[in-house]
């Protein structure tokens, strides 16, 4: 049976490189306090996998360091030996629109995984593990990805993927992990029953017997929820259990595959609209240096609008249909 873990495994094994490369780049104004950050970033993915059998307070650590060295400021992008700009847009103008083979590699292949080879059985055992199916097919598409694109573009240093990436994970820096911290919140505030007192404040704020007045309140909360947190994975344990689980399907009988996906995309709508969705909608500004780093959030809202309304009435339908 095939896990996931090896991809927790590849994704340590990625930032400890970074760290070290960043830890020997001598010209980096903060290489050590860099170094160190992506490396206790590596190191927890594989720490991670043993604390059955391993204590849990190194690693409880270890995020409390990566914290206070990015709250004190002490990463910054270093300058990264990689292609130049006259040789990317060289590329770009030769390759044309095959520079979105890679890219569209990706879903393709953990569709794949997620509808045909999660129902493979081997000898009575299914091939990839239990829930883990989506998750499994993302790994292998991004390596199947980078295969193609080195296919594609050949490009003539050998290692230049791991610099780009090393450059891009230094421009984006704490940021990039929002999202894995926010989906702990989310969970945290569930486990501390924020997700029921919630259900308790909107039976006061709106009659919850209404089918229709529920899956807007779930909707509508999804998307505050995520503007305030940043993140819908971190809105998403809340809602769900405070009008999701217990109203919409529990008591109307919704569906939960299309009414939480479908939540998911409302929260989404939140997440167009707010600056706490940092790798979102503040990195963005900052890499094409725009000077007004909000002006992404201004021109995304009135989509976000339109999608919300489009969702809820989805939303409305499908579930129940």
């Amino acid at each position: 049976m095939i896990t996931a873990e090896w991809i927790y495994w590849l994704a340590g094994g990625f930032f400890l490189t970074t760290g070290i490369e960043i830890a020997l780049d001598r010209s980096h104004a903060k290489r050590w306090t860099n170094a160190l950050f992506w490396s206790l970033l590596g190191g927890s993915f594989f720490y991670g996998s043993f604390l059955g059998r391993l204590p849990s307070w190194p690693l409880g650590l270890s995020v409390i360091a990566m914290a206070l060295v990015a709250g004190c400021g002490l990463t910054s992008a270093g300058a990264v030996e990689t292609t130049s700009e006259a040789q990317r847009e060289e590329s770009a103008r030769r390759k044309g629109d095959l520079l979105f083979v890679p890219a569209l590699t990706i879903p393709l292949v953990t569709i794949l995984f997620a509808v045909g080879l999660s129902r493979v059985t081997l000898r009575g055992l299914p091939l990839l593990a239990h829930g883990e199916a989506t998750l499994i097919g993302l790994g292998v598409a991004v390596m199947a990805a980078l295969f193609v694109g080195t296919l594609l573009l050949r490009p003539k240093q050998p290692f230049v993927s791991l610099r780009e990436g090393r450059r891009l994970l230094e421009t984006v820096g704490w940021a990039v992990l929002l999202p894995q911290m926010l989906t702990v919140l989310g969970g945290l505030f569930t486990q501390a029953g924020i997700g029921t007192d919630v259900g308790l404040i909107a039976e006061h704020v709106a009659p919850l017997d209404s089918r229709i007045v529920a899956v807007i309140v779930y909707a509508l909360g999804m998307a505050l929820f995520t503007v305030i947190m940043g993140n819908a994975f971190a809105a998403f344990p809340i809602m769900t259990a405070a009008v999701g689980w217990p109203v919409l399907v529990k008591h109307f009988g919704a569906h939960p595959a299309p009414m939480f996906a479908i939540g998911m995309l409302a929260g989404y709508c939140g997440t167009l609209c707010t600056p706490m969705a940092a790798n979102f909608n503040l990195v963005p500004p900052a890499l094409l240096e725009m000077r007004d780093k909000y002006r992404q959030i201004k021109v995304q809202i009135p989509t976000a609008l339109a999608l919300f309304v489009v969702n809820v009435c989805f939303m409305l339908v499908l579930p129940f249909a």
